[in-house]
């Protein structure tokens, strides 16, 4: 497979965003999804909307979300609905929760290492296209979160959450975290999942990665640690696989401080062998040309 472009930019601004966007040459059509992280409640780190509103005006999207799977102020609809106005969403924005109501959209993955379907909020299937809006950061459970965590218990109703965590065993919230898979196990099903949401949009997606209030700590922590590094910048591709690999390699090469703290929380939890197995089932490549943008 041949080397996938990642485009780079030091510059974090919401104009950068739009820039970097246009360096990948590909015009979102139809009705665009903007998948977003709405924010759980006290979370100090994730990304406001006001951030996101120059580019997601740019395409004229929509911002979807789905419902979580552990007890906070996003695991059931109206709660979830409430916050995201608290948060700002809805003064932009329409917002479309993708599992707002079910029945869950099924979809197969014959070729799955740990799962063989993924459940999706059933909006989704509303959308012609579809434009990652991740910020990369850590994560207590995958290690670390970017466009692969977006793709995949992004895009997964509250049941399909449940799903993968356990590896397949059930999609119960009062159950899963009874049953949650061992870490590998975990990190091939985010992969898996992820691929499925790639093949309903055969193409039709871009990623872009802010790599900025770098805590070790996810967006879904209502109390999360503070940044342990200095921000890093922006990243666009067409390949999910690619960005995520070029993000943590930047943590790797990096001389901050903080910067084996964050290593150390990638590497207990095995954040990197969600990359390895999303590129064993082929939807993009580990191998990144960076271009850099001034």
């Amino acid at each position: 497979m041949m080397k996938s472009k990642v485009y780079f930019t030091k510059t974090i601004t919401p104009e950068a965003v739009i820039k970097m966007y246009e360096q990948l040459g590909k015009s979102l059509t139809g009705k665009v999804a903007a998948k977003v992280h709405s924010g759980e409640a006290g979370n100090q780190n994730f990304l406001h909307p006001e951030f996101w509103k120059p580019i997601i005006d740019y395409v004229n999207g929509t911002v979807v979300e789905c419902n979580t799977a552990y007890d906070g102020a996003r695991n059931d609809t109206p709660k979830h609905m409430k916050l995201f106005q608290q948060h700002g969403w809805t003064k932009y924005f329409d917002v479309d929760l993708m599992d707002a109501e079910g029945p869950d959209l099924k979809v197969e993955i014959p070729n799955g290492m740990a799962i063989k379907e993924n459940y999706l909020g059933k909006n989704i299937a509303n959308y012609d296209s579809m434009i990652v809006l991740s910020h990369f950061k850590g994560h207590p459970m995958g290690g670390y979160g970017g466009a692969i965590k977006q793709l995949s218990i992004g895009c997964a109703s509250s049941e399909g959450k449940c799903y993968i965590h356990s590896g397949g065993v059930t999609k119960d919230q009062n159950e899963v975290w009874s049953h949650t898979a061992p870490q590998d196990t975990f990190c091939e099903a985010m992969a898996d999942a992820a691929s499925s949401v790639v093949e309903l949009f055969k193409g039709n997606i871009v990623f872009i990665n802010i790599m900025c209030n770098l805590s070790v700590d996810c967006d879904c922590c209502s109390v999360a640690e503070d940044p342990c590094m200095k921000d890093i910048g922006i990243l666009a591709s067409l390949d999910p696989i690619a960005i995520d690999q070029a993000c943590v390699d930047l943590i790797y090469a990096s001389d901050d401080p903080g910067r084996d703290h964050f290593v150390e929380r990638i590497e207990t939890r095995h954040g990197v062998h969600t990359i390895e197995a999303a590129a064993k089932l082929g939807f993009g490549t580990r191998e990144y040309e960076l271009i850099t943008i001034e």
